[in-house]
């Protein structure tokens, strides 16, 4: 039984993990960095996951966080700041 609630709370944490980095990091490329010309780059998003990535194995100590978490928290923070570029794109043109 203590299992089950373990793997549940696990897969709630590394869930949120994800999801938060993916809404924060979209959120921020859109707001903050919509003028700057560098987020543009083709390595961007992977350089920004990879240092999500790296700031979760940090956070990797922590009781409940894995560094499956960190990395699932890695993938959303490259994938936010990727579809961060794409919504910038798709603005009209000032």
């Amino acid at each position: 039984m203590f299992e089950f609630i373990g793997n549940f709370l696990w897969l709630a944490i590394a869930g949120a993990a994800s999801v938060g980095g993916f809404v924060t990091m979209k959120r921020f490329v859109h707001r903050r960095l919509r003028f700057v010309d560098g987020v543009h780059r083709r390595g961007v998003p992977l350089l920004a996951g990879i240092a999500g990535g790296f700031v979760g194995l940090l956070a990797a100590a922590l009781p409940l966080v894995t560094p499956l978490t960190a990395v699932l928290f890695g993938i959303g923070v490259g994938t936010g700041v990727a579809a961060g570029r794409r919504e910038i794109k798709r603005l009209p043109s000032p």
